[in-house]
């Protein structure tokens, strides 16, 4: 059974014109920036324990107090949404909070892609071309630096005490550096520990 039933898919295909695959996509765009206004305001009313307009029911003195405007980057591109706000400034949404610009999606995007070698020229390049974000190397840097603590918590997490077997082994790859290509190895050792379940030592990755 479809999500959408044929009768309103019908429709949203002759609203929209669809024609080809970007009109779908610029379809999909203004659904999800109208679905993320929509929730955002859900999210106001029950915070403020009223909807708009209901004022029979309302037993607090803030209300609503205008919006404010926001980008939001996602797979759809970017879309222009507004935050609205409460007079009394206590209202932070959770599906946008206040700093958000970008949804985790493109983060995992924009942290798979630093993986595998790419540089943050080539990720925005890649993400303008596909998607029509504008994603400028100052962001990119900013969503690659969120791996750096994570990469640290794990590299310092406690072992166990012992490990029945050990196996040792490497994974050649290519990496771009300095403008070259370059062949290195990151070794990686595996453990399986006294409940006989596997688990990732440690990754080092060597020079050559």
């Amino acid at each position: 059974m479809p999500i959408i039933p044929k009768g309103q898919l019908r429709k949203l295909i002759k609203q929209y014109n669809l024609k080809d695959t970007n009109d779908i996509q610029g379809m999909l765009k203004d659904m999800f920036g109208d679905a993320i206004q929509e929730m955002l305001e859900a999210e106001l009313e029950d915070d403020l324990g009223y909807s708009r307009y209901d004022y029979k029911n309302k037993a607090t003195t803030n209300s609503r107090n205008g919006y404010s405007k926001k980008s939001l980057r996602s797979n759809y591109g970017k879309s222009d949404i507004k935050i609205p706000r409460d007079r009394n400034g206590d209202f932070e949404p959770k599906i946008v909070k206040k700093n958000q610009t970008t949804l985790p999606s493109i983060d995992d995007q924009v942290l798979s892609m630093y993986a595998k070698g790419m540089t943050t020229r080539d990720i925005e390049a890649h993400l303008e071309s596909i998607y029509g974000i504008d994603a400028s190397p100052d962001l990119i840097s900013r969503i690659t630096d969120k791996i750096l603590p994570l990469v640290t918590e794990w590299q310092n997490r406690p072992l166990e005490e012992v490990y029945t077997i050990v196996f040792m082994d490497a994974i050649h790859y290519k990496v771009r550096s300095e403008g070259r290509i370059l062949n290195k190895a990151a070794y990686s050792v595996l453990g399986i520990n006294l409940e006989g379940i596997k688990e990732v030592l440690g990754i080092w990755v060597g020079e050559a």
